[in-house]
């Protein structure tokens, strides 16, 4: 039987949630143990781990044992590979720690079945005039500027395919020609690719009016010029499991005050504190929304998603915070395009050479 090497995904119980992202991210597996000094396992962390982490408010600075699963499911060094399989089957996981009779690590055993097919339709914004990128924008469109050795459009496309989805509108409107000569229908990276064509620009959510038939399944929108390794099922099953109509990814966002910070009750002082680090959630540029979402959407007009989710909020529709954990850039100005060239052959290349 072969058992996966645990050293490359495991960190010490004193890192921090940041740097167990760190190795998610390096290692696709999904998954990260947590171990002692001794390599007695503590917990595994996931990405699912963390997002409920963020969400109870806990920092990407805090300590990995804050974040993690202090009881998970593990399989015996002295078991067969059949009571493993079985006990992932029972549990409904694809991987499980395998411990010796100390509890000490001996490897990682996982589901390398191949990832279902999805049917849930990816809307892509692609139709942005890009004039923060100029002079890089004047002939080319945003989304096919590259990064690294291709387009940032073909490295979206490609890491959402692998994930299993197969149905994909790409919303063009400036230099989209280049687009559509560029992908064709999609079968050179095994989808399908439908272009809605907007006359004029029509914000984030407008062209969703000019879908050729309305969505019977939750589906995403995402801008086109956004690098991530995100998990749209994941998001997907988050939307789905918490009954929304829209749902938002969300990012972290850390500023620190660089003085002390008074707070002044009257005349008095309450207290003073020293260059405090204040944590948002952000937009992140990525959405799950259900068919009945589409009711909203105005015919051939301009429309931006925060005004969707302010609608639905003023309805009291249910609306989700999906905490991205995973590498995410916007590429909205020269810096960030910079900073993608760096990042790319750390985030994406090696995916590439694994094929």
């Amino acid at each position: 039987m072969n058992l996966f090497e645990w050293r490359r995904i495991a960190v010490d119980e004193t890192a921090t949630i940041k740097e167990a992202l760190t190795v998610l991210d390096r290692e696709a597996l999904q998954i990260v143990l947590v171990v002692d000094a001794d390599d007695v396992l503590l917990g595994t962390l996931t990405d699912g781990d963390v997002r409920r982490a963020l969400l109870r408010g806990e920092g990407l600075d805090g300590c990995v044992t804050s974040a993690m699963n202090s009881s998970p499911t593990v399989g015996l060094q002295s078991q067969t590979e059949t009571a493993w399989k079985r006990k992932m089957l029972e549990k409904s996981i694809r991987h499980l720690p395998i411990v010796d009779a100390d509890k000490k690590i001996v490897g990682l055993y996982y589901d390398k079945k191949e990832v279902a097919k999805r049917l849930n339709p990816i809307v892509l914004m692609l139709g942005g005039l890009g004039t923060r990128l100029r002079p890089l924008t004047e002939s080319v469109p945003k989304p096919m500027l590259r990064v690294g050795d291709r387009p940032i459009l073909e490295t979206i496309v490609t890491h959402i395919a692998e994930q299993g989805f197969v149905n994909f509108y790409f919303c063009i409107n400036y230099l989209g020609e280049q687009i559509r000569s560029y992908f064709g229908d999609g079968s050179q990276w095994g989808v399908n690719i439908e272009y809605v064509e907007e006359d004029e620009r029509m914000g984030t959510a407008g062209a969703l009016s000019l879908l050729p038939e309305k969505p019977d399944l939750p589906f995403v929108v995402m801008n086109g010029d956004l690098l991530t390794k995100v998990d749209l099922t994941a998001l997907l099953d988050f939307h789905t499991e918490h009954n929304n109509i829209t749902t938002a990814c969300v990012r972290e966002y850390a500023q620190q005050v660089p003085y002390g910070v008074v707070d002044i009750e009257g005349t008095r002082v309450k207290q003073l504190v020293e260059k405090p680090i204040y944590r948002y959630f952000v937009n992140a540029g990525i959405y799950a929304l259900s068919p009945e979402a589409m009711e909203k959407v105005p015919e051939q007009a301009f429309y931006d998603m925060p005004t969707l989710i302010e609608e639905v909020l003023s309805e009291k529709g249910n609306v989700g915070g999906f905490p991205i954990t995973e590498y995410w850039m916007d590429i909205g100005q020269m810096p960030d395009f910079e900073q993608a060239q760096a990042d790319y052959e750390i985030h994406f290349q090696k995916r590439k050479n694994q094929k």
